[in-house]
């Protein structure tokens, strides 16, 4: 009988160990669906002003890690990244950028429905700044004009 009782013991003490393991299958499964989350939200378009652009077949642009996007929405506001220029002030504004010795890559967004004439005064401005590597941003087409 003494013996019987010291197997029951054991049995217990083996299965103690067998649960102590650390099961890292959900870690690794959360952790992956991390990694996934962090993907995609990472490609995603840095720039949150809505802006209807206009079609073009033009070749895409890399993007820059320095790169400066400047915005005009369909109202005609500027916007430098996501911050709105007060009317008159995007010389002021863009005096304050920090250029960091070398000149930055100026990304400039238009809205379709802008007139010409508003694009290349922001244009101007950005020229009597000292920006001089300016590319226009459009979206993907796939017929010609």
């Amino acid at each position: 009988m003494g013996m019987g009782l010291s197997s029951r013991r054991r049995s217990k003490r083996s299965r103690r160990a067998a649960m102590s393991e650390i099961n890292v299958t959900p870690l690794v499964d959360v952790m992956l669906v991390l990694l996934i989350i962090f993907m995609v939200t990472v490609t995603l378009p840095a720039v949150g002003v809505p802006i209807d652009l206009p079609e073009s077949r033009a070749a895409p642009v890399e993007e820059a890690p320095d790169q400066i996007t400047i915005s005009i929405d369909r109202a005609g506001v500027i916007y430098i990244e996501e911050t709105a220029v007060p009317s008159g002030g995007l010389p002021a504004a863009l005096e304050a950028l920090d250029r960091g010795g070398e000149q930055p890559l100026i990304v400039l967004r238009g809205d379709r429905s802008l007139d010409y004439g508003r694009v290349m005064q922001v244009m101007g401005e950005l020229g009597r700044a000292g920006f001089t590597s300016i590319s226009l941003v459009t979206d993907g087409s796939v017929s010609a004009p």
